[in-house]
């Protein structure tokens, strides 16, 4: 090892890079809080109305859709080429070893394709729905290789405290960005601009706050396994990234408790991801709170998130992180009970669930994410976290189809929260029957001192 190798490897050097580990945190969780979780859904819904006049179906590559449905259609499709494109991407970052060029690729790619919903008006409902695929794709392949530099800048004993600050850091800067989106979009009139205009100065800030913050990530983080310059030709390396997709997904047969934490990841997340998608429409059709109280709650939710990640990363450094994510799915458990009681109209309960909530919500996915680093065979952290990812995506569909079937059978939405319960006991269960010091040496890692 050369004396500049010693360097960049010191405990300063790495701290260097975890700071600038956490702006990508912060700089992409703009687009969850601002597109995803509150502005793009009702205002692509509206431009699809707009372009129906008054027809039931709007023209989609040749398909009839109503334009209730469209944005649903268009979230299913990002979600499928997502599940396409991770892996690949995980692959193709791994085999270059150009793993900060690719992530800075994909994240301006998403992010440039945020901005450009500023042009989203009128009856462009196709261009939204392209933008928004795009800028889907975008963040998920980013976050991907984003989430594989983990196990690179920390020490084992170190993952749990930077994944939780990372995810405690996107909360805070999401929630900045939202607040101030939200002051525009409700004071437009006092500020002589249009609702739609608001509405698309709010999307693109998404894009422009995306892409500003993420270059101090870009300046910081390091590449490890580069290859020469001209080692190989752009077909060699994309039929290098195959063969070597292929050789993972076949090896993982060798590491069956890495398995079975994948597993147990994607059912318990799906309850977690099912409960923040659902919480507005229970506040809205079984609770009949107001939009305002919701915006309240959202608000609430990303600033909590940001101490309750940082809580339960410290709750791993004296408890062990396995039995903390095992803790916070007995409080998902009540949370989950306790909101089949909600009293109807009252928005205080509201509030406390909510943050009650937001308390283990940051440190479940924090702490999942830096387990996984401990489980996966070091040279193969982008495929892996792929895999990963994709068990978050794929994860979204088994939660929505049970809340459907209750909702089908009961067409109760207070049955329906309930029934979620089973999510978080299986998952527990399967958690809890993970060997992780096992499934650690079996990939080749130390274990850390708590785990």
């Amino acid at each position: 090892m050369t004396a500049e190798q010693v360097v960049e490897d010191s405990p300063q050097a790495r701290r260097r890079e975890q700071r600038g580990w956490y702006f990508y945190d912060w700089a992409n969780s703009a687009f969850n809080s601002t597109v995803l979780t509150v502005f793009l859904g009702p205002y692509l819904t509206t431009i699809a109305e707009t372009a129906a006049q008054g027809r039931p179906y709007v023209d989609v590559l040749g398909f009839d859709v109503r334009p209730s449905a469209y944005y649903s259609f268009v979230v299913g499709t990002a979600a499928i080429l997502q599940i396409i494109l991770m892996p690949v991407a995980g692959a193709l970052a791994d085999h270059t070893g150009r793993k900060k060029e690719l992530m800075g690729l994909f994240a301006y790619i998403g992010a440039g394709a945020t901005i450009c919903f500023w042009f989203l008006s009128g009856d462009r409902y196709l261009l939204g729905g392209a933008l928004f695929v795009i800028a889907n794709l975008g963040f998920a392949a980013a976050f991907v290789i984003y989430n594989s530099f983990l196990p690179e800048i920390s020490t084992a004993d170190e993952r749990d405290k930077v994944s939780a600050r990372g995810w405690g850091f996107g909360y805070l800067g999401g929630g900045i960005l939202l607040a101030i989106n939200l002051a525009l979009f409700l004071g437009h009139d006092a500020l002589g601009v249009s609702k739609g205009d608001a509405v698309r100065i709010c999307l693109s800030s998404a894009g422009v706050w995306w892409a500003g913050f993420t270059v101090i990530p870009m300046l910081r983080l390091r590449n490890r396994r580069a290859l020469a310059a001209g080692a190989e030709s752009a077909g060699q390396a994309v039929a290098g990234t195959f063969r070597q997709l292929g050789r993972t997904i076949v090896e993982l047969r060798r590491y069956p408790l890495t398995l079975g934490f994948l597993v147990a990841y994607l059912i318990y997340n799906d309850g977690v991801q099912t409960v923040i998608s659902f919480s507005a429409t229970y506040a809205d059709k079984e609770l009949g709170l107001s939009q305002t109280v919701q915006i309240a709650a959202i608000l609430m939710v990303q600033f909590v998130a940001f101490g309750g990640a940082l809580l339960l990363g410290r709750l791993a450094a004296s408890y062990g992180a396995k039995r903390v994510v095992l803790g916070a799915l007995v409080g998902w458990t009540a949370v989950v009970a306790v909101a089949y009681f909600l009293p109807r109209g009252s928005a205080l309960p509201f509030f406390a669930l909510g943050f009650a909530i937001a308390i283990v919500m940051g440190g479940t996915q924090a702490l999942s994410r830096s387990l996984f680093s401990h489980v996966i065979p070091a040279g193969k952290e982008a495929e892996y976290y792929s895999l990963y990812e994709i068990s978050d995506k794929g994860s979204t569909f088994l939660g929505s189809f049970t809340l459907a079937l209750a909702l089908q059978l009961t067409d109760s939405y207070r049955l329906g929260i309930i029934s979620l319960v089973i999510f978080f006991v299986l998952g527990f269960v399967l958690l809890a029957a993970v060997n992780l010091p096992r499934a650690i040496r079996e990939a080749g890692n130390t274990v850390p001192e708590r785990i």
